[in-house]
Order: C-alpha cells, then structure tokens, then sequence
C-alpha cells in the first residue's frame, strides 16, 4: 500500500459552487444571502459592533441550514481522492460538508459555522453541541467571555491564509473548484504554485485564468468525477 508520506501532495481550494449543489445558499450569486442582508450589516466586524444581536441571529440561520443538507458527489470525491494522494483542502466555506464527507486535512480560511469563539480571547475556540443549537449577546465561554461566531469578517485579517499558502506552495497538483476566482486574498492562492505543477480549475462560469491552467467547464459535482478519472489514470493504493 501507498504510504501517506510517498504520496503526491494534492491541494484543493473550494469555494461556494461546490457548497451550492448541495443545497447551501450563496452570498453572492443572484439570489444570494448579499440581495437578502447589507453585507456589512451581518458579515463586518463594523457590523458587529453596531449589532451583534444581528450577527448571531444570522449565523444561527445559517448553521440551521446547514443541518438540512448533506455533502454532495464533489465533497465525496475529493475526499476518496485520499486513496492516492495526500491531499489538503482549503476552503473558503464556512460549512462542514468536506468533514462529513470524510476529508482529514482541512483549512477553512474564513472559519466554521459550527464553532464559536471567545470575543476577548480568540484563541479560545469552541464547538457547538449541534446545528440546533443558537448563540446570541448573553452567550458565554467558560471563562465567562462573551462569544462571537467562528467566521472571518469583513474588516479582519485572514488568519489561516499564511498555512494556506505554505500548502500550495508544497503542492504536486493544484485544483480550484466552485470559485470566481475574484475573491481576495483567497483567490491569490494560485500565485503560490510551482512552476511546472499542473493545476485545474472546475467551474460551469470559469474566469480567465492563464492558458496553463486546466480548465473543466462543469459544475463540482461533474467536474470532480472528471477530474479523479485523470489524477487517478493508471494509479492504485494497493
């Protein structure tokens, strides 16, 4: 059998279109979370300050959504591409569809719909009890902190972005799958990978990327099967 350190480093970035096919609205697309709330009203740390009570209420929203859906084809391919590959996911979705598909090595730069963390510690991070489960200003940590969601704001740093990069950086195949590639810094990514590593792009609207990119005009769900067919051609983790 293939030994995890004699794998090929494989580094994936996801964003929402991978998320959407299972059922997880947009923020940006028409339709979008963005057309339904002023983005800096529920997604700044502005916004945050101004009404807190507003950002917990819509996170809690969007964690009861989440337990309506279920990881989709894409999620689960990516995630049996472990088989052959050592592989990283960065995701710039804040769900947990790529941990309950089964991926092992996740980045999650703009943080977790499941978790919470402590306002004047943020060091302290907690995960909720289920998807059930609602926050608002009188939440406490167990310091007696108040908390905030786990999720990257408008207006903040991108904490995980450094590891990100170091991850592309070391990649043997790099793949972007479900993005516009227009959102920074998330979207710079690309510019950490190695001359000469070939790198794929999954997307039913691609952006004009560079003509050594790989370019698989479908939706994740359809993309990530052709993709397997190619990365695994010839391949076996026996």
């Amino acid at each position: 059998m293939t030994t995890e350190s004699s794998k090929p480093k494989l580094v994936i970035s996801t964003g929402a279109g991978i998320s959407a096919e299972s059922g997880i609205t947009t923020f940006r697309d028409a339709g979008g979370l963005w057309e339904q709330y002023p983005v800096m009203d529920v997604a700044s740390a502005d916004g945050f300050r101004r009404n807190p009570a507003l950002i917990h209420k819509f996170y809690n929203e969007r964690r009861a959504q989440l337990a309506t859906v279920e990881p989709n084809s894409a999620h689960i391919g990516i995630a049996e591409l472990e088989k052959y590959y050592d592989v990283i996911v960065i995701t710039q979705n804040v769900d947990d569809l790529h941990e309950r598909a089964g991926s092992s090595n996740i980045i999650h730069l703009h943080g977790e719909l499941t978790k919470v963390r402590s306002t004047k510690h943020p060091e302290r991070v907690y995960q909720l009890k289920d998807y059930t489960t609602e926050t608002d200003i009188n939440s406490r940590d167990p310091y007696g902190d108040p908390v905030r969601p786990h999720i990257v704001f408008f207006q903040e740093a991108v904490p995980m972005l450094e590891p990100a990069a170091e991850a592309v950086a070391q990649a043997d195949v790099f793949v972007v799958i479900g993005t516009s590639l227009n959102v920074y810094p998330a979207a710079g990514l690309i510019n950490y990978v190695k001359p000469g590593v070939p790198v794929y792009y999954i997307d039913p609207n691609p952006a004009k990327v560079p003509s050594w990119v790989h370019v698989i005009a479908e939706p994740a769900t359809k993309g990530v099967r052709k993709l397997a067919q190619i990365l695994t051609e010839g391949k076996t983790d026996k």
